[in-house]
């Protein structure tokens, strides 16, 4: 058997990490399976779909690397792969049930049906469709009018749905809806849609969350009905936040667009995503894989069944190995659009503006937990700062006066350095220190917040060759004007 799954999302807006991560699942077992991995567009909820939203889909698994070998801009032997464009197999598939006895078309208005569910209601029942044009005899509904076709559920008996990882899971039927299958507009409901095409594009085996084992049913009785093999189902756990509770906005990011652009590497989210609620084997330590060696060790079996907790810190850990695992050519190549978009820098980035960026690689590597961190990073190169405040110009136990001096001794040594780079400038920078009878963390964290506005930045004297002489000497004598400013209010006060 060639393993067949899909991917088949509603265009109502951008898939959720969680269904994503669902996805990572199944793109895996059809590569380590040599099998086919498919995208489908599920567009028939036409009161929610969302303009632009395929080609955010597709945007965001080619994003992630997941190729599709059948879909939509790709093709395949079983098309049309959008739901919309297959409107009349689901009209024939409905009129087939219909001919077998095995569904019927019911015209009860919305209203009759507003208020059947509102008298269950009132007995504590569960709402559901109370079998009104169930038994009526065949043409009593006509085609012509307005009119949906519903299942005829059996009204005794079980369903029983046998999952990879769960076993055997029964259900009654007597509980189950006479579900619609074809709305009064032609389009179909999901179940009838997902169960045909599941079918005739011949999917082996579909792997989706755990919420829709409740449903399930619905879908087996379907196949039941047409007298076709259902595929294999693994249902998987959800995906929840640190706090417990579903994963949504309130945690974080929620979608492929969103991690981004904050700065997330597709291959570390894939990675992150993949060990999300699965391991290569009890007492495996290793986190970092690559994708070929993912896909040779991926083991549905070897899920958890309890749900995956979303940890946003786990995934800024692996995104920053990735980070500092790439060359510092690639980096750079991967963070100007971050300094673009910020407008730190022009977009085409200017020729001259490069060998600047280039020094500020090496500087933040280290330190980037995401791509976009280095905005905040390295945004005192390009803009204008505030100007400090006098109390992050006087160094830790030292006097408005010492600082001063500091700051002026600082500023003559830079300005008659021959060669402006971090090389040249540390070991000067430490004699001073010395000179000045100071630590030299006294005397740099002084320095820093004069030339960079912050507490903490890339080192220092990288951060300096990086900003360039001109711009040093003049926050230098930003400092210097502050401190003597303040120092002059000192003695006129006393």
């Amino acid at each position: 058997m060639t393993v067949r799954v899909r991917f088949a999302p509603s265009p109502t807006g951008e898939p959720h990490i969680g269904n994503i991560r669902t996805v990572v699942f199944n793109w895996l077992f059809a590569r380590q399976n040599h099998g086919q991995f498919i995208l489908r567009i599920e567009d028939t909820d036409r009161t929610r779909y969302v303009e632009k939203a395929i080609q955010v889909i597709t945007d965001g698994l080619r994003w992630l690397g997941m190729d599709w070998d059948e879909g939509p801009g790709v093709g395949g032997d079983y098309g049309p792969y959008v739901q919309s464009e297959r409107l009349s197999i689901y009209r024939e598939k409905a009129e087939e049930l219909l001919a077998k006895g095995r569904a019927y078309r019911c015209n009860c208005s919305p209203e009759r049906l507003e208020a059947v569910r509102e008298a269950q209601r009132a007995r504590g029942e569960t709402p559901m469709y109370d079998g009104h044009c169930r038994d009526k005899a065949p043409g009593e509904v006509s085609p012509d009018e307005p009119h949906v076709i519903r299942l005829k559920v059996p009204r005794e008996g079980t369903t029983v749905m046998h999952d990879i990882l769960r076993g055997e899971i029964v259900f009654e039927n007597r509980l189950l809806d006479d579900q619609v299958l074809l709305k009064s507009d032609g389009f179909p409901t999901y179940h009838l849609a997902v169960v045909v095409d599941d079918h005739m594009m011949g999917i082996t085996h579909v792997m989706r969350g755990d919420d829709w084992i409740s449903s399930e049913p619905k879908r087996l009785l379907l196949y039941e009905a047409f007298g076709w093999e259902p595929p294999i189902y693994a249902h998987v756990p959800l995906v929840l936040g640190t706090d417990g509770k579903k994963l949504g906005k309130r945690h974080g990011a929620v979608s492929i667009d969103e991690f981004r652009r904050q700065g997330y590497l597709p291959e570390a989210l894939f990675n992150f995503l993949a060990l999300l609620g699965w391991a290569p084997g009890s007492g495996e330590e290793q986190e970092i894989f690559t994708r070929d060696e993912l896909i040779a060790r991926f083991d549905i079996t070897h899920l958890n069944l309890a749900p995956a907790v979303f940890s946003y810190d786990k995934l800024n850990w692996m995104n920053g190995m990735y980070i500092r695992a790439l060359s510092q050519d690639e980096l750079l190549e991967r963070l100007i659009p971050f300094w673009e978009d910020s407008g730190l820098i022009p977009t085409p980035v200017p020729t001259e503006i490069r060998p600047t960026l280039k020094l500020l690689v090496p500087l933040v590597q280290e330190r980037l937990k995401t791509l976009r961190d280095v905005v905040e990073l390295t945004d005192f190169v390009f803009c204008d700062i505030a100007t400090p405040p006098v109390e992050a110009l006087i160094g830790k136990k030292m006097t408005a006066e010492q600082s001063l001096n500091a700051i002026r001794q600082t500023q003559a040594l830079l300005a008659g350095l021959l060669h402006f780079d971090a090389e040249a400038m540390e070991g000067p920078m430490r004699r001073l220190a010395e000179d000045l009878g100071l630590k030299a963390g006294q005397l740099f964290s002084i320095v820093r917040n004069a030339v960079t506005g912050k507490e903490v930045s890339p080192p220092l004297f990288g951060s300096i060759e990086a900003l360039g002489r001109e711009k040093t000497l003049k926050r230098l004598e930003v400092a210097e004007e502050v401190l003597m400013a303040y120092i002059g209010g000192q003695k006129a006060e006393g």
